[in-house]
């Protein structure tokens, strides 16, 4: 190992390069906040750029459909770092973003009452 090898990581500490650095600072994505259920996928389309590696790791992961919460818990970064990261990249077309499935409406409390009184009547 050489003398630089192990100055990035501190075994107590953890990573010495601070989540902000990441985000070159900003603790928002460029538009609207992704849901923390809000699903990724990879849309195949290379960087031009030079994407952080920590971008590229979130485009190997989204190859298949990722909730942002996995991502988060994949890549051991907070949430709103990866946010950021995903925003960017979703700014950028390399990753699709679909919004979580809208909740199902409660049925109605005359429909409970007739499944109710079906069940009592077996």
């Amino acid at each position: 190992m050489s003398e630089h090898e192990g100055m990035w990581v501190d075994e107590d500490a953890g990573p010495l390069v601070r989540p902000y650095t990441l985000t070159r600072g900003r603790a928002r994505p460029s538009k609207e906040i992704i849901d923390l259920i809000a699903i990724v996928i990879t849309t195949g389309v290379l960087p031009q750029g030079a994407a952080s590696p920590e971008q590229l790791h979130i485009l190997r992961i989204c190859r298949r459909a990722t909730s942002l919460a996995e991502v988060a818990s994949e890549l051991d970064l907070p949430l709103g770092v990866v946010r950021v990261l995903v925003s960017d990249l979703h700014d950028q077309g390399m990753v699709t973003v679909r919004p979580p499935a809208p909740i199902a409406q409660l049925p109605s409390e005359r429909i409970l009452r007739e499944v109710i009184n079906g069940l009592r009547a077996l």
